[in-house]
């Protein structure tokens, strides 16, 4: 199944690929470099179909879990200060998508949208200490009712250029449930409450809406 922000481009590449395929398939006469042709550009619709993919996950609801929000890699984990919405110290968590993951975003705990904030910025690469605050990003906090505030922000790098949010301030969301796309890789950043309990180390490779990397 395939995630709905896709389904243009899908469309696009699949009619770009088939195009080309009967251009290429007329005037080339070597049968090799014909097929040559049709294999790279079905490699090519391949690619853009796994990027746009968006597995069904079951996931039963736990108020003491913090989930991924996205599949990837933990590369950090650290105290720092978030200033944006706490102005405090908080514990950072933070999750790498290669343009090979899963790039669906998801709520990683339930509850209700208290903030919800896009801000335009530069495309520095996802791993940069500066992405967080630098970066095109949209950040978003859920207040939920046993663990707190918790902020998590999507945000875009070199080769992403758009970001997709569906939260808005007021709604109630579930776990786990979809809260946006990163087109073509980036990261998400968690910001948690000091004394909370982190489930995961760093370079551990995380499912979005499935691996818990904080509980409480």
């Amino acid at each position: 199944m395939f995630h709905k922000e896709g389904y243009k481009i899908i469309f696009t590449a699949f009619a770009i690929c088939v195009v080309l395929s009967l251009i290429f398939n007329s005037i080339v006469e070597n049968v090799l470099v014909k097929r040559i042709i049709i294999l790279t550009l079905m490699i090519v619709l391949v690619l853009v179909l796994q990027f746009f993919r968006n597995p069904k996950r079951t996931v039963t609801p736990n108020l003491s879990h913090v989930l991924s929000p996205v599949d990837g890699k933990v590369v950090v984990i650290e105290e720092v200060h978030e200033k944006e919405y706490f102005n405090d110290r908080r514990i950072q968590v933070s999750v790498f998508m290669s343009p090979l993951n899963v790039h669906v975003t998801r709520y990683p705990v339930g509850g209700s949208i208290v903030y919800n904030k896009y801000h335009p910025g530069k495309y520095l690469v996802a791993w940069h200490p500066k992405s967080s605050d630098e970066n095109e990003r949209t950040t978003v906090v859920i207040k939920n009712s046993y663990l707190g505030d918790i902020l998590y922000r999507q945000i875009a790098g070199a080769m992403a250029k758009r970001i997709v949010n569906y939260a808005n301030v007021g709604n109630e969301v579930e776990q786990a449930e979809d809260s946006g796309f990163i087109k073509f890789g980036s990261r998400v950043d968690v910001f948690l409450p000091l004394g909370t309990t982190i489930n995961v180390k760093i370079n551990q490779k995380v499912k979005g809406g499935i691996t818990i990397i904080a509980s409480k």
